[in-house]
Order: structure tokens, then C-alpha cells, then sequence
């Protein structure tokens, strides 16, 4: 293109406000009341789960936003699904929704068979299976009441960063699992920027953000 503004949706005769605002949200905004800190991903992803097996709840802002009715690992919440309460804590002071929504587990493929009646990857979180009842026990929270879930299998090619996480989470744990659900508050969409994560973070009662090789606390 030979003017760049030919990609960018006027709005009536303010060709410029779109560029504005993209300006705005990319370079200009400062977030406020948060501490950053970069590590590189491989200690961040060790700290991050030992932060869940800790019992914190985290944002998790990773590369593209999947396409899809799912959070894959991109943009999700994650938590400890051994802890009884943790679902609850979600849903009700988290994400502000109904007390019987579920939290989908996110079980590393190559354990999925351990916990769960599965002969296959399931990678797109479509379809509920049972769990196995001896170990309903171990992930209370990643389990329905009726003993189902809606599991995702993760492997190291589909999604290599959310694989290590929950990787270094069953070498804290022995679980091979996180408890994953959109990062978003009721009534709003998914976070898209690293600003829209910015924003949800200070917003939601959430512990911690993985915002690519950064994690952020608040202050």
C-alpha cells in the first residue's frame, strides 16, 4: 500500500482517530499500580506454577488469541485443581458467574488416559469424558458433579509454553493438570491486547498475570 492509512477504518471525516487510538493503547499507555518483572519464560513458567500450587490464581497472556469458543492456553485463567475450593473461588470472586459453571481441565496428553476414559487427544476442549473414579479425589475442582469433564490435552508441539507450565506444575504437584477457563469478568469478552490483560488484571481478583516473558504482580 502506498499510504497506510488505506488498511485503517475512518470514522466519518476523522481518518486520523484510528490511528490515534491504536498509538494510544500501544505506546503511550503506562499501566499504573502493577510491578513487571522480566526473567525469561523458562523461570517465569517455574515461578507461575509454583504460584498456582500455592493456590493463586493467574492470568495467563500468551502469543495469538485462539480462534474458537475455547481458551486454549493463550488467554486463560489458570488454577490448582486439587484444592476443593478452587472452582468456586473462580467463579464466584474471580469471574463473577454462576457457582456451577465449570473449570475445564488442561491435562498434559501423554497423562490424560491416567485421570480420565480417553483413547484419543482432545485438544479443542469440546467434548466431556469421564473421569476415573479413583482419582476424582485428586482434582476435585476439575470435575463435575456427575463426574465428567471438558478436557483439553495439551502436547509440546500443539502449545510448547502452556505444556511447560503444566509440566513444572506436575514436577511441583504431581498433577498433571491446571484447572483453565477464559480470561475475562462476566459480561466482558476475552482480553485480545496486552493491555486488555493489563486492564482485567488490575480489574479481577487475580494473583499474578503471565504476560509472555513478564510476570506481573500487583503493588
Amino acid at each position: 500500500l502506498q499510504n497506510p492509512l488505506e488498511i485503517l477504518q475512518p470514522s466519518q471525516n476523522r481518518p486520523m482517530l484510528a490511528l490515534i487510538c491504536c498509538l494510544w493503547k500501544s505506546l503511550l499507555w503506562k499501566p499504573r499500580g502493577v510491578y513487571m518483572a522480566q526473567q525469561g519464560f523458562p523461570v517465569v513458567a517455574q515461578v507461575a506454577a509454583k504460584l498456582i500450587a500455592e493456590g493463586k490464581v493467574i492470568g495467563w497472556f500468551q502469543g495469538r488469541s485462539e480462534i474458537g469458543p475455547r481458551a486454549l492456553g493463550n488467554r486463560s485463567i489458570l488454577a490448582d485443581p486439587r484444592n476443593p475450593l478452587m472452582r468456586d473461588h473462580v467463579n464466584q470472586n474471580v469471574k463473577h458467574r454462576e457457582w456451577y459453571r465449570p473449570a475445564a481441565p488442561a491435562v498434559l496428553e501423554k497423562d490424560a488416559s491416567l485421570y480420565f476414559h480417553i483413547d484419543r487427544p482432545l485438544p479443542f476442549m469440546l467434548f466431556a469424558v469421564q473421569a476415573r473414579e479413583e482419582r476424582i479425589g485428586e482434582i476435585p475442582s476439575a470435575v463435575h458433579i456427575d463426574g465428567s469433564a471438558r478436557v483439553q490435552t495439551v502436547n509440546e508441539h500443539q502449545n510448547p509454553r502452556f505444556y511447560q507450565l503444566i509440566s513444572e506444575f506436575k514436577l511441583c504437584t504431581g498433577i498433571p493438570m491446571l484447572i483453565n477457563t477464559s480470561f475475562n469478568d462476566q459480561g466482558e469478552p476475552i482480553v485480545e491486547s496486552p493491555v486488555d490483560a493489563l486492564t482485567a488484571f488490575k480489574r479481577m481478583d487475580l494473583d499474578a498475570l503471565v504476560l509472555g516473558d513478564y510476570l506481573v504482580l500487583k503493588k
